[in-house]
């Protein structure tokens, strides 16, 4: 009797085994209510699923979250993209002329820095960038410089269309700001300067006296990151909030104009806000994320999938805690605005995410009754040629 308990335990078991590792191997693509058993193919499946335990910090309101926009490339609208120091937007600039699925791709040779991104129907460029345009309005320039600038530049470049007013889209990259301060001092410390910048603001440009040099000679090549972090006139601190700000509203680089206190919350609150104004942001931390935020938002696509690399130069960098600890106390403003834009661009994922695969639920609810009408029908009927139900009798199926 044992022995034969024994059998029927080991048989059990093995059964359930084999039903584990049949599952394993089957389940992914099945689905009940795909015909033939297989889930039909879905390119949000290209797309990170969104984290459901994810928990919001700030309330954004849905006005906040929808980003789909009729950009009209056939029109009057401009992409304009506002690209900080060392937030991976070189990357994302050459998908921009060379990996988006195009009509009318952008002429791209080699050799040449530019490329000639004309819309569909006439030679007028659709998007303003360093690598359609150049640094038109000086070597990576702010919020407060590109509004001012921009629509001159192309009426200047575009005259004939001066009849119709543009419709500016403006986007841009922000990163984490621990990586992103180390690897611009990685940059410096090889020699780059950023000395040409214009830093326009009120019609003029900042004196010697507002912003002084950290460095003696052409540059700063060789500085170590102590000496990086020491200079109090170092642009790269708090560098992300300084550039999507309003500065006018600071008297621009004049610190004088008002305690540092009231500067600093003004500068911040300028920031949030013309984030969230702009028609996109992406965040180098999330690549597929940014793609996928980007091809809803302006309805284009890419042609190869964004990658993400990890191993960065300032991935490279060791640092102690202390060092990092000074590191956020430099970038203070820095850290609260991209704590900020992560929870707005989580929020503005999981709610296009959410409300694709409602749509396609409903899509394919509809297409199962569809079906069902359709299997409903009297033999003869369906078996004559060209007959069709007629919406009174489809209503009462569905209904039914």
């Amino acid at each position: 009797m044992v022995e034969r308990a024994s059998k029927f335990v080991l048989v059990v078991a093995g059964s359930a085994c084999f039903m584990l590792i049949l599952y394993q191997y089957a389940g992914p693509g099945l689905s009940l209510g795909a015909p033939g058993g297989r889930a039909p193919p879905d390119d949000l499946d290209l797309f990170p699923t969104p984290d459901p335990h994810y928990e919001k910090k700030y309330y954004f309101p849905v006005r906040e979250l929808e980003r789909s926009l009729r950009f009209d490339m056939k029109g009057d609208d401009v992409i304009v993209f506002l690209h900080i120091q060392k937030t991976g937007g070189t990357t994302f600039g050459r998908h921009l002329v060379q990996n988006v699925r195009l009509e009318v791709p952008c002429d791209c040779r080699p050799g040449q820095k530019k490329c000639t991104c004309y819309r569909p129907n006439r030679r007028e460029t659709w998007l303003f960038s360093r690598f359609s345009t150049g640094w038109s309005c000086g070597l990576h320039a702010d919020w407060t410089e590109l509004t001012n600038c921009v629509p001159g530049v192309l009426d200047r470049r575009d005259p004939a269309a001066l009849r119709t007013p543009r419709k500016f889209y403006y986007i841009t990259l922000l990163r984490d700001p621990v990586s992103r301060y180390l690897s611009e001092w990685r940059h410096v410390q090889r020699g780059a300067t950023w000395k040409t910048s214009l830093h326009m603001c009120d019609g003029r440009t900042p004196t010697p006296e507002e912003l002084p040099p950290c460095y003696e000679g052409t540059d700063w090549s060789g500085c170590t990151l102590q000496e990086f972090m020491d200079c109090p006139y170092n642009l790269a601190n708090n560098r992300q909030v300084r550039m999507l700000a309003d500065l006018s509203l600071v008297g621009c680089y004049n610190l004088s104009f008002i305690p540092e206190g009231k500067r600093a919350q003004l500068l911040l609150e300028s920031a949030k806000k013309n984030l969230r104004g702009m028609a996109f942001f992406g965040l180098t931390e999330f690549q597929r994320k940014t793609q996928y935020l980007f091809e809803r938002t302006f309805n284009l696509k890419f042609i190869r999938p964004f990658m993400q690399y990890n191993s960065t130069r300032a991935g490279g960098v060791e640092v102690d805690e202390d060092t990092i600890r000074r590191i956020e106390e430099l970038n203070d403003l820095d850290m609260q605005l991209y704590d900020y834009a992560k929870d707005l661009f989580q929020q503005r994922y999981q709610y296009k995410r959410q409300l694709e695969r409602r749509e396609q639920r409903l899509k394919s609810r509809e297409e199962r009754l569809l079906h069902r009408a359709k299997e409903a029908l009297p033999r003869e009927d369906a078996e004559e040629p060209g007959r069709v139900p007629t919406e009174d009798y489809m209503s009462h199926i569905i209904e039914k």
